[in-house]
């Protein structure tokens, strides 16, 4: 891998770690190619019996780089780019979704759009006490809707519409009690968590695994298909209220249509 994700093995675990600490490990378009090829690797890497998700520093995703989507947005010769971005994403969610192997999001810290996508196309996912979780797209002027779906499958419809639409940040606490993540341990526990984790899953046989797997992908029907999500979100990206919404962000004043 490069230095932007690393892959280790740990007993029977493949760990893939972010490693943009001092970007909250957003998701670049290299970060995106990345992480596409570290699971890609880890689905036929016989040595990997499951796959452990996490990142460095103290953020776990903060979601996509905002910084590098301004600059396509704002560059008339790049704005056709959101549109490969967002198949890119697209793949690599259903990439970790689909794969065979048992998958563990180790959440060291803020998982935010994106980010949070990423721990919701994981099988299980163990968190710190200070992660926090959240889709704020909407106050950014974009859709979340890739994660959409992924977030449906673990929580309640009302509680994704208060996630979705009000785009407040849940802690680590109330993410477990709505069944967003599945447990929350101490820090210093949170790669030994993982790791037992593992081990656990490594007792299942393979094949076994992978079949149940598939069944439960095939039992959780999703109505939009992963093409039109993709879609759906990259067309906000071009709007006149993204780029008002992103110029606030950092400017760091309300957005546009905020009272």
């Amino acid at each position: 891998m490069s230095a932007i994700v690393t892959y280790d093995h740990r007993g029977p675990a493949a760990v893939i770690t972010l490693q943009r600490p001092d970007k909250r490990n957003a998701l670049s378009r290299a970060l995106i190619a990345e992480l596409t090829a570290a699971f890609q690797h880890a689905a036929t890497d016989p040595a990997a019996r499951c796959v452990v998700l996490t990142g460095s520093g103290t953020a776990f995703c903060a979601g996509m780089d905002l910084d590098e989507l301004r600059g396509t947005i704002e560059n008339a010769t790049e704005a056709e780019l959101v549109w490969d971005d967002a198949a890119k994403l697209s793949a690599l969610y259903s990439l970790i979704y689909e794969l065979p192997k048992p998958t563990i999001a180790a959440v060291n810290g803020a998982a935010v759009a994106g980010g949070a996508g990423l721990m919701t196309v994981c099988d299980l996912a163990v968190a710190v006490p200070s992660a926090k979780f959240g889709y704020p797209e909407v106050r950014r002027g974009l859709v979340a809707a890739m994660v959409l779906p992924h977030l449906l499958r673990h929580v309640g419809e009302r509680a994704a519409r208060w996630m979705l639409l009000a785009g407040e940040l849940i802690d680590a606490a109330e993410a477990k009690r709505i069944g967003l993540i599945n447990d929350v341990v101490p820090a210093e526990q949170l790669m030994p968590t993982a790791e037992a984790w593992a081990n656990l899953l490594a007792e299942g046989g393979p094949k076994a695994l992978a079949t149940t797997k598939e069944l439960l992908r095939r039992c959780s029907v999703q109505a939009v298909p992963v093409a039109e999500l993709a879609t759906a979100s990259a067309e906000p990206r071009l709007t006149d209220e993204c780029k008002g919404g992103l110029r606030a962000f950092f400017e760091k004043r309300p957005a546009p249509w905020a009272g």
